[in-house]
């Protein structure tokens, strides 16, 4: 069964790699599974067809045979837990590297959209000056502890795995605000997984949409 995914017809970043399918596309290359995509515009995403994928009108989503799931964790657990290569098979282990996929999106990634959120679609209220510290702040609290956790080790929790695949793809968000900056170890974490060649794959086949047509 071909494996098919949506993705935007033109990303907001400019296929810089932060539209959350290449989180999949990056998941789906680790495990070695082809995979189609169906680009999906602005307007699409809040038709009817795509809607019966995804209630929220967003993507990406995930379709196999006669399954249809949609948010990037959930796709990213079953492509890891379908597949081999990105959960380890050991129980505590696997347990482990499943926590950290859960502390990827809901504990470290909040905070770093909320530094979008102050920027970009709330650069012109009166109160952006005085809330930007304060969300600088709580995301240096979680970088901090995340900083300590990781040590000098190359991953998370032993090899490369679901966890890691989610966590560096939270942390490359903050690039463009120079705070990844302030943590040498975690710059070159996500350094380390910006080098895989899956990663490399994932993020090529999501810019080589967005990039502009040749004369």
């Amino acid at each position: 069964m071909t494996i098919t995914i949506t993705a935007f017809e033109r990303s907001p970043d400019g296929g810089m790699g932060l539209a959350r399918d290449t989180r999949v596309r990056w998941a789906l290359e680790e495990v070695g599974q082809p995979y189609a995509v169906r680009l999906v515009s602005f307007a699409a995403m809040k038709e009817p067809e795509h809607l019966a994928l995804h209630p929220f009108g967003q993507i990406p989503t995930y379709e196999e045979g006669d399954l249809s799931i949609f948010e990037t964790g959930a796709i990213v657990f079953h492509i890891a837990d379908k597949y081999p290569g990105l959960l380890p098979e050991a129980g505590d282990a696997r347990a482990r590297a499943i926590t950290w996929m859960f502390a990827a999106l809901n504990t470290v990634e909040p905070p770093i959209l909320d530094l979008t959120t102050a920027r970009i679609f709330e650069g012109d209220r009166p109160w952006r000056d005085e809330r930007l510290p304060l969300v600088m702040d709580r995301i240096r609290a979680r970088l901090d502890k995340l900083a300590v956790r990781l040590g000098d080790a190359d991953w998370i929790d032993g090899a490369f795995s679901a966890g890691d695949l989610l966590m560096v793809s939270v942390l490359l968000r903050l690039r463009m605000s120079g705070m990844l900056d302030e943590y040498s170890t975690l710059a070159a974490y996500v350094a380390r997984g910006e080098a895989r060649p899956p990663y490399r794959r994932a993020f090529a086949a999501q810019l080589a949409i967005n990039a502009p047509a040749s004369n």
